[in-house]
């Protein structure tokens, strides 16, 4: 199987031409063709034959391929059935690999843990469409699943906000988001000739590692200071933060931002995750 592996680029096309498939814009299939690529991610993901995976969007396999030679099962989850008979001819050797057609979006992935990969832990590694990487993260966030790590192929743009330091353009609502459940980094960069077809733009592989314990905020308010304070990020926090999002008047904001020690004058990209939580927590119920 070695002299076959998926990511040779006259591999892919001759097992595509035999089914008769063709690549859809409107699903944003962009199939991987760097053996380096598909190994490294892998190897950046850490995974090992005790892991359970549960991959979004194989394609033809490729990344499904690799991780079913590491892991102990693979569940891929595809939202084109007309790769059935690919991913039947592709995966056929391997037999910890499973793949369940549908979006996602709307599937029960607590389900599908509990009945495929026994619960879980799980490790969720993907090439994600650049169209929906955003809705899918929040998902697999905010649903509480039983997930060791993320480790998602996502648009560079993308990649570069989660990991977004203060003070800098790309930091901002995502980056928070993400930092509140998970610890990003960027594993591996990915220039779009690694993919078939190619798309305008490069690729960043990042990892997105779950934190032991959440922090000590109310989520909500905490989401609620964030939006409103990055909704308008060139005023002044006392101005940004007085809005209907936020449901309280001037006087208690100054207030609250007295009390966390943060000088109201400041703009949102100058706060960390913890000025934040600072807020959040000295903010009455908003």
């Amino acid at each position: 199987m070695e002299n076959k592996r998926l990511y040779s680029p006259k591999q892919i096309r001759e097992v595509l031409d035999r089914h008769g498939f063709t690549f859809s814009k409107g699903l944003g299939q962009n199939f991987l063709i760097d053996g380096n690529i598909v190994r490294n991610i892998v190897k950046g993901a850490g995974i090992t034959k005790d892991d359970y995976v549960l991959e979004i969007g194989p394609g033809m396999g490729t990344l499904t391929e690799e991780l079913a030679l590491n892991a102990k099962k693979v569940v891929a989850i595809e939202i084109d059935n007309r790769l059935k008979p690919v991913l039947e001819e592709t995966l056929l050797p391997y037999h910890n690999a499973e793949v369940v057609f549908g979006d996602v979006l709307k599937l029960p992935l607590r389900q599908i843990i509990d009945e495929k990969c026994q619960g879980g832990p799980v490790k969720v590694v993907a090439n994600l469409p650049y169209y929906v990487t955003t809705p899918i993260i929040i998902k697999l966030l905010e649903e509480g699943l039983p997930f060791n790590s993320i480790t998602v192929m996502v648009q560079k743009e993308v990649a570069d906000r989660m990991v977004a330091k203060p003070h800098s353009k790309d930091y901002g609502s995502l980056t928070l988001f993400v930092g509140y459940y998970t610890i990003p980094e960027i594993v591996l960069k990915a220039p779009k000739s690694v993919f078939m077809p190619q798309p305008k733009i490069d690729s960043s592989v990042i990892k997105l590692t779950l934190r032991d314990s959440l922090p000590n905020v109310d989520p909500d308010k905490y989401f609620k200071v964030v939006r409103a304070a990055f909704l308008k990020r060139r005023k002044t926090l006392l101005n940004s933060l007085s809005s209907k999002e936020i449901n309280a008047d001037k006087d208690e904001i100054r207030e609250a931002l007295k009390k966390a020690g943060i000088d109201e004058g400041l703009r949102a990209e100058n706060l960390d995750m913890n000025d934040f939580i600072k807020i959040a927590n000295e903010l009455p119920n908003i």
